[in-house]
């Protein structure tokens, strides 16, 4: 009985059978494939990914970025309150730098962190869109955002992009500090009408004890 493959037919000396070296044999994988196949499908995937993951790292850059700038400006904060001093926020739209200086008196300082000792950039494929703070909005030049000891953040909004023109917004409010991000663009909020009714209400009125009239309430 023949070996099923290989099988010449024949046996040597001890009745072992005698393989065939001459049999042409094609290498399959435990699956069906061919080796040629399998190299195909690599291949295929390898140039899927070259594709692929150049546009995810574009998006986790933006992001990142957007997360060092937050922990920036919760930093600054913190360095306002435990100095109770000032603290000024400078960024270069033109150049996508930011750095910190410390307000004491009339003069600027540069921080003694460490961490602040020379100015921060951005990554080489993101860059400030424009910048508002307080009133002033600009998309060139330089612009500065106060922090103060009490805790306060001069109301912001900054707006980051990448190559692929994605958005970052990062809004900064006033009163609380609080920090919102979005990936679309931040409007920033209009000014509440106040009624008239409320005006009134909101203006104090007190009966003045010496002469006995009514009069507005000065500070």
């Amino acid at each position: 009985m023949r070996s099923a493959i290989g099988d010449t037919g024949e046996s040597d000396g001890w009745g072992r059978p005698v393989m065939s070296h001459l049999t042409p044999h094609v290498l399959h994988s435990p699956l069906g494939f061919t080796m040629l196949e399998m190299i195909l499908v690599m291949f295929l995937l390898v140039a899927v990914l070259g594709i692929v993951i150049p546009q995810v790292n574009l998006g986790d850059n933006l992001t990142t970025t957007g997360r060092k700038l937050i922990g920036a400006l919760h930093a600054l904060q913190g360095i306002a309150m435990s100095s109770q001093k000032p603290v000024k926020l400078c960024m270069d739209i033109d150049r996508n730098t930011y750095w910190a200086m410390t307000i004491e008196g009339k003069e600027e300082k540069l921080l003694r962190d460490a961490a602040w000792a020379a100015p921060r950039s951005l990554p080489d494929t993101i860059r400030f869109a424009d910048i508002t703070a307080g009133s002033v909005k600009r998309q060139s030049g330089r612009i500065d955002l106060m922090l103060y000891p009490n805790g306060r953040i001069d109301p912001a909004l900054l707006h980051l992009t990448d190559t692929g023109n994605h958005i970052l917004g990062i809004a900064v409010e006033s009163t609380t500090g609080a920090i919102h991000t979005s990936d679309e663009r931040i409007e920033p909020q209009r000014p509440q009408n106040i009624p008239d009714r409320v005006k009134t209400l909101l203006t104090a009125t007190a009966t003045v004890s010496a002469g006995g009239r009514a009069g507005t309430v000065r500070p």
